[in-house]
């Protein structure tokens, strides 16, 4: 447990790094905490946040820098980001916002993550909304021996088509009432609704329309998985031009890789789904993106108050995090207004 004294001299520290990224010397956090030690007081303090894991000395400096463990308690216990009024955002924030044109979801994310990099000056990312899986009509079609095409179509009228191979083979007259006993009975609900309606009802169903609707809902799954799970990135180039990655291209090969492939974005990103509000990555903490230098804060953000989606920032463990925070935060705010404005 820190006392007072060190807290100040670790919160002074970090923040001038994360201002001047140059290791900080303990004539600089002399004159800058406003603490009235000595020189040799403050770097026996420094001795002891650096035995802790807190801070560290690069072997080319007399100075200390922090380390992911000294940025995380800076963050949980020091850091005081006020979240910003729509009404009243900077006016950076402002002139953004006027990109946000809800005539579509799509080119809102879009939007969204050049947003995030242009105000963040990092790596913007969103996943794109997950639909909800309900369905208003359902329909099946024979196409041959045990093979029938299951079609979907979603309130927006999106149509998903789906070939599903049955156990036995059913005639058309059968598929027809299997149709209006389904759509007459689960249209309306999500596909995780009808799962488990299912599993309460299957007793009571026909053998026949219990295993098409449970194959049905199987497709109906399969079907939004590979049409929801997108990552849109912008911004990526900008890390070029950060201090802390500039000169290192092995890291940057690792993070181009990490932004092409985008499938531990998406499970880091899911994750986040479950934060209530901006949740942040330091260093390795998220195991799914593990570099020891690199921070992720994210949030999610809501349509018509469900959890559709998330984003957020992705830069150096060196950023100014009130102002991420702050960023991540209006921007899924801003989102979830553009697309529940549709």
């Amino acid at each position: 447990m820190l006392d007072d004294r060190a807290k100040t001299l670790l919160k002074t520290l970090v923040e001038r790094y994360i201002a001047e990224g140059q290791p900080v010397g303990s004539r600089t956090l002399s004159r800058a905490s406003g603490l009235d030690l000595s020189p040799a007081t403050i770097r026996n303090v420094m001795a002891d946040l650096e035995e802790l894991g807190l801070i560290a000395s690069p072997h080319t400096s007399a100075g200390r820098v922090p380390t992911a463990r000294g940025y995380r308690l800076f963050v949980d216990t020091m850091l005081t980001a006020r979240p910003l009024d729509l009404e009243h955002v900077p006016p950076d924030v402002a002139a953004a916002r006027e990109q946000l044109h809800p005539d579509q979801p799509q080119r809102v994310i879009a939007q969204a993550a050049q947003l995030l990099s242009s105000l963040s000056s990092f790596v913007g990312v969103v996943t794109a909304p997950r639909r909800a899986g309900v369905f208003r009509h359902i329909e099946f079609l024979r196409l041959g021996e045990r093979r029938v095409l299951v079609i979907l179509v979603s309130p927006e009228g999106d149509v998903q088509n789906r070939l599903i191979f049955t156990a036995r083979d059913h005639t058309q007259a059968e598929l027809v009432e299997a149709t209006n006993y389904l759509n007459a009975h689960y249209a309306g609900l999500t596909l995780d609704e009808v799962r488990a309606r299912l599993q309460l009802e299957v007793e009571a169903l026909r053998g026949e329309i219990a295993a098409l609707m449970q194959a049905a809902v199987q497709a109906g799954s399969e079907a939004l998985a590979d049409s929801s799970e997108q990552v849109i990135v912008s911004g990526e180039r900008n890390l070029l031009g950060v201090q802390d990655f500039g000169n290192d291209m092995k890291s940057l090969r690792r993070l181009f890789d990490l932004f092409e492939q985008k499938t531990e974005l998406m499970r880091l990103l899911d994750t986040s789904s479950r934060a209530d509000g901006v949740r942040i990555w330091i260093g390795g903490e998220s195991q799914v993106v593990p570099f020891e230098e690199l921070s992720v804060v994210s949030a999610p953000y809501e349509v018509d108050g469900r959890i559709v989606g998330t984003l957020g920032v992705i830069g150096p463990t060196r950023m100014a995090y009130d102002r991420m925070i702050q960023i991540v935060d209006i921007t899924a705010r801003l989102v979830g207004n553009a697309l529940s404005a549709r």
